[in-house]
């Protein structure tokens, strides 16, 4: 069936910023005198706090501390690095594109929802999107399917009429858990071995939209 719907991830998938994400989570650790390598925590980006902390740090997100982790991490993405991060080239013009194939486009991230207003704000994404979930609106994030099945419920389409866009295997295994296709982008960094499961796989939304005929969004 060709596509109805698009979930899109954000970070990392149309704005380049999961570097961002790491250093500010980093930083707000060291704040609490628990020193982590930044590359541990690269990895782990594209899970919500809720994943995350436990793996990196054995702290329950829920937990006081756990809490305040969180709260510092998002005031210091919002204060540090949020000013320096930009969407991958040629976003807009392929929303836009996807626009003018009929496509609902719905965003399906881990960000909190006011990150997720800051983000969608850097490449006028509220202009394209017609819904939106984030992980305000569930318990457990990705890879669990959670926000990925708040979004169907949304948009109301059969699961083959819907198809995701992401760039970390988290994505892949939540939408598979979902029951939906996943189109993946290397432009979050992760390899090819990395994000198996995903029905194509393309460098970054500009290598998207070359090839945008013969793309699972296009097919018949």
């Amino acid at each position: 069936m060709r596509p109805k719907a698009v979930l899109l991830d954000v970070d990392g998938t149309l704005i380049d910023s999961n570097d961002a994400h790491a250093h500010a989570w980093v930083d707000a650790l060291l704040e609490s005198n628990i020193s982590v390598e930044f590359a541990v925590v690269r990895r782990l980006i594209g899970m919500g706090g809720d994943k995350l902390l436990p793996k990196v740090a054995n702290i329950d997100a829920e937990s006081r501390q756990g809490k305040a982790i969180s709260q510092r991490r998002g005031e210091i993405f919002q204060s540090k690095y949020l000013p320096e991060i930009r969407p991958f080239p040629d976003v807009g013009v392929l929303l836009r594109r996807m626009e003018q194939e009929n496509l609902i486009l719905a965003v399906a991230s881990s960000a909190k929802e006011n990150e997720l207003d800051s983000l969608l704000g850097l490449f006028d994404g509220k202009n394209f999107i017609q819904l939106t979930t984030s992980s305000d609106d569930v318990d457990n994030s990705k890879p669990d399917p959670d926000i990925i099945e708040v979004a169907l419920g949304r948009l109301g389409h059969p699961r083959e009429a819907v198809i995701l866009l992401g760039d970390t295997p988290f994505d892949v295994e939540a939408s598979l858990r979902a029951g939906i296709r996943a189109i993946a982008l290397r432009c979050g960094g992760w390899s090819d071995i990395d994000l198996q499961g995903a029905v194509q796989i393309y460098d970054d939304p500009a290598d998207l939209l070359i090839h945008f005929d013969k793309s699972p969004l296009c097919e018949l």
